[in-house]
């Protein structure tokens, strides 16, 4: 609970609340967290958030999640020695 007062309320924060709900909500989304993700649409709409805005934070936890597949994939790949995406595709004949 402490922590929590600390990061959203206390007088030395630097994000406004906002940001911080904009930046929550995309670590949800990535963190899989059902119940975090309505709270923080929620909240980052009470504290100014535009739809557009959350679909922007929305679409960058697209991104970082989309990265992070990418790079397992790869580790996952070399460990194997394939390659999934080879730089020059074999043509049937």
């Amino acid at each position: 609970a402490n922590f929590y007062k600390e990061t959203y309320f206390s007088e030395n924060k630097v994000l406004d609340s906002k940001t911080q709900e904009l930046i929550a909500l995309a670590a949800s989304l990535v963190a899989r967290c059902d119940g975090c993700i309505e709270g923080h649409i929620q909240k980052a709409l009470k504290y100014g958030a535009s739809r557009e805005e959350i679909s922007e934070a929305i679409v960058i936890a697209i991104g970082i999640n989309a990265a992070a597949i990418v790079d397992l994939t790869d580790k996952a790949a070399q460990k194997l020695d394939v390659e999934h995406f080879p730089a020059k595709p074999k043509r049937a004949i």
